[in-house]
């Protein structure tokens, strides 16, 4: 049986040293997504939409361990995050927060297996999550990343360092990027790994 780890295969995107900040080329991949609004730390929404994505992700891949002999660890949880009004977001006011929550499958999924998948989560957990979800073609291109290392609530200084980095080579553009490497139910907060990711022009 074939086994790859995508994590591993695109180390220049999800290994980033936490020393520097790098520019990469972000390829279209696939993901599944769920768009909300609202403090994560607060919103039924957002729990519901991470608990869908965690239980369509694992069905998809047990569909492909079954069907296509192909094994491969889950990648992690990403989030695009975004407010209308830019300041709302700057002052950390969570309430106006805007987020697309995502995680990448593999080349193999297709949008028929999300429809099954969906179709099985729903007869065994039912849950409210599941409405939002949709299987989508994302490409960010140019963009600018580091590795933060700490709780969610110390990322500013990171990043800034982002930001500063782009601004002394191009513009910001699109949606701030995190990735989240860590288990933090399991994690002491000072351990957790979140990338920072910013595209830029």
């Amino acid at each position: 049986m074939d086994k790859i780890d995508l994590k591993s295969e695109l180390k220049t995107l999800y290994r980033p040293s936490a020393k520097s900040v790098v520019e990469v080329d972000v390829p279209a991949f696939n993901f599944l997504m769920v768009d909300g609004d609202g403090n994560p730390n607060t919103s039924e929404k957002y729990k519901e939409a991470v608990e869908a994505l965690y239980s369509v992700s694992y069905t998809i891949k047990f569909a492909l361990k079954r069907e296509k002999a192909l094994d491969y660890v889950v990648m992690p949880l990403e989030g695009l995050w975004w407010a209308d009004d830019l300041t709302s977001f700057n002052r950390d006011e969570k309430d106006n927060w805007k987020w697309t929550m995502m995680i990448m499958q593999p080349p193999e999924a297709s949008k028929q297996m999300l429809q099954s998948a969906i179709t099985s989560v729903q007869d065994k957990k039912g849950l409210p999550g599941l409405k939002g979800i949709r299987f989508e073609q994302f490409k960010e291109g140019r963009c600018a990343q580091t590795m933060h290392i700490g709780p969610f609530s110390a990322e500013g200084p990171t990043i800034q360092r982002v930001h500063d980095f782009i601004s002394s080579h191009s513009a910001l553009r699109g949606k701030h990027h995190e990735i989240y490497l860590s288990d933090i139910r399991k994690a002491a907060p000072d351990k957790w790994k979140t990338i920072i990711r910013q595209p830029m022009e």
